[in-house]
């Protein structure tokens, strides 16, 4: 019985979604979303760059700022080039938070992640 090797590591991966209660979720979607914010400056780029719409990519900044004390992305008000948005000292933490448990999680779980990936067709 001949087996095909399974496909490249860098195709598997953890993804973890955070619940909390009735607050709401944290999830890959949602951090990244916030890493783009924070690199482009603006919710609108982010989304672009994601694939959504300015609204779906705002809505979910809504529900991010409401689930927790402190809103973690603000808009930036006019300047020369108009308008944008940056993480708030809350978001950088809740996003460095998020990033953290999923990379403490990935090396727990390397081990049978691996004996997983062996097992595939």
């Amino acid at each position: 019985m001949t087996r095909t090797p399974a496909p490249p590591p860098e195709r598997h991966r953890l993804s973890i979604r955070l619940v909390f209660d009735d607050s709401g979720m944290m999830g890959p979607g949602k951090a990244e979303l916030l890493e783009r914010i924070a690199r482009c400056g603006s919710i609108a780029a982010a989304g672009r760059e994601m694939g959504m719409s300015y609204k779906r990519a705002w809505m979910l900044i809504e529900t991010l700022n409401a689930m927790f004390r402190e809103p973690l992305v603000e808009r930036v008000r006019g300047g020369p080039g108009g308008g944008g948005a940056e993480l708030t000292p809350a978001g950088q933490e809740v996003l460095a938070l998020y990033r953290a448990i999923v990379a403490e999680a990935e090396a727990a779980g390397q081990e049978r992640l691996e004996a997983m990936r062996a097992l595939l067709k």
